[in-house]
């Protein structure tokens, strides 16, 4: 039966994606260095201190990768403040159907704490999680495992109880190793992504709706 669920937030809960994806390139400029389509895809669902300090090794900067941090953080808080931002469309309703049956909600985000309070404030949302993990304040980042054993653990339910919602590459690799039933949502921002080792592949919220988990649910 299950249980909890545990959300990835940017590209799943909030559209966030557009805007990581303008600060990004604006510190690339910033420090001079190109990266390609395919570089920039393999950061999806990575935390920002872990994606700096590859930038640093690639290219062999000579800046650290806690100014990198910086510089994108500072170019994050002004698209954040000034451009339009949404949640997915569908997840609300999921969001409160969840809840309203008793399913406990958990955020295990690559994002910063900081961002994810900043999320949960713009939309309303710490009404309905239970609880809140950033990959950055762990030792390490998805693809590894860490974040999703550690917000399963929180719930107080098995991991077999335990679904993991993400819309990357590196995220779905983390919930599969971790051994938790992972639901792929394929994100319209979210390119490049290899949703094969997702147990069940999505493109719209109501396919997970409670009422259908004894069918699509099946660990």
């Amino acid at each position: 039966m299950l249980k909890a669920v545990l959300f990835d937030m940017d590209g799943v809960i909030v559209d966030t994606e557009p805007l990581h994806r303008k600060a990004y390139h604006q510190m690339f400029d910033d420090v001079k260095i190109d990266v390609g389509i395919d570089l920039y895809a393999s950061f999806t669902g990575q935390s920002t201190i872990n994606i700096c300090k590859r930038l640093v090794n690639h290219f062999n900067l000579s800046e650290t990768p806690e100014y990198l941090v910086s510089l994108k953080r500072k170019h994050y808080k002004y698209f954040f403040d000034n451009d339009e931002l949404d949640l997915i469309d569908g997840v609300l309703d999921r969001i409160k159907d969840y809840h309203t049956n008793n399913v406990t909600l958990v955020v295990a985000s690559s994002a910063s704490m900081h961002g994810i309070l900043q999320i949960f404030k713009r939309f309303d949302l710490n009404q309905y999680f239970s609880a809140k993990f950033s990959g950055a304040d762990l030792k390490k980042s998805k693809p590894h495992p860490e974040i999703f054993i550690k917000a399963a653990e929180s719930t107080g339910f098995k991991k077999s109880e335990c679904i993991v919602i993400e819309d990357s590459t590196n995220g779905l690799q983390a919930a599969n190793s971790a051994g938790i039933y992972c639901v792929g949502y394929k994100s319209p921002h979210s390119t490049g992504q290899d949703y094969t080792i997702a147990d069940i592949v999505i493109s719209d919220f109501k396919e997970i709706a409670y009422s259908k988990c004894n069918t699509f649910f099946k660990p």
